[in-house]
């Protein structure tokens, strides 16, 4: 195996396994994925680290469902993939929202993720969601 693709399988095996565990909100598996200083960029919260996004994930979430589309890795050869997913998210209140959602990825030299940036569209989940995250 190359270096490309070994790194491929590296990068896929890790966003399968990110999503895997955000759809069981599973923190510590997720935080687990990720370099402990890691950025995250997230739509509603702005730029925070790993344990406290996704305990504030954890707080707001019930039981949702991730449908995965698609991984693609970077063809430049830079570190990066994306994770393309259909997020049925369920709030504690009960309330529900579905959406597509991209989430781009970086890697350390050792697979750890070191910058995730979410993107989607929020207007038309915000009247859903409104401070119930914040």
């Amino acid at each position: 195996m190359n270096m490309a693709s070994s790194s491929e399988a590296l990068y896929t095996r890790q966003i399968r396994t990110y999503l895997e565990a955000l759809e069981r909100g599973d923190v510590a598996a997720i935080c687990a994925l990720f370099k402990p200083d890691a950025q995250i960029s997230s739509p509603f919260l702005g730029w925070m680290t790993p344990a406290p996004f996704f305990a504030k994930v954890d707080a707001a979430s019930g039981a949702s469902t991730i449908t995965p589309i698609d991984i693609c890795v970077s063809s430049t050869g830079a570190r990066r993939a994306t994770g393309y997913f259909i997020y049925d998210w369920k709030l504690k209140d009960g309330s529900a929202v579905r959406f597509e959602c991209v989430d781009v990825f970086e890697f350390d030299e050792d697979g750890l993720i070191e910058r995730m940036i979410i993107v989607y569209d929020t207007h038309p989940i915000r009247s859903t969601v409104g401070d119930k995250y914040a």
